[in-house]
């Protein structure tokens, strides 16, 4: 009798364990390179409303017009390129959105039921 209902509990706890769902693994930000423009166009107008007395302000607004116009004809590597140079002249690094993961989905008590 003690056998049958161990085997019976256990037999339960192995279904059940099996059925959890497993949550997804986090892999990186997948983003596209027009996306990116725009992230660094943002990025690149903030620094340049900080450091409107830099040495080099007018070199990165110049950089600035022409990313703007490479990301608008389809040539989004280059225009990716023309900001990361226009933000080093102001001494801002750019940011770089292929190593941003994730954040992790936590379950609260009220999604478990």
């Amino acid at each position: 009798m003690k056998a049958t209902v161990i085997a019976v509990v256990l037999a339960l706890a192995t279904a059940s364990a099996v059925a959890a769902p497993v949550p997804p693994k986090a892999g990186p930000v997948t983003i596209s390179r027009m996306e990116r423009c725009e992230r660094l166009d943002v990025q690149l107008q903030k620094a340049l409303k900080t450091k409107r007395t830099a040495r080099h302000a007018s070199t990165a607004r110049a950089l600035r017009t022409k990313a703007r116009r490479l990301c608008a004809t389809r040539r989004e590597a280059q225009g990716i390129r023309t900001y990361a140079d226009a933000l080093k002249l102001l001494g801002v690094r750019p940011i770089d959105d292929r190593r941003i993961q994730p954040k992790p989905v936590l379950h609260s008590k009220e999604t478990r039921k």
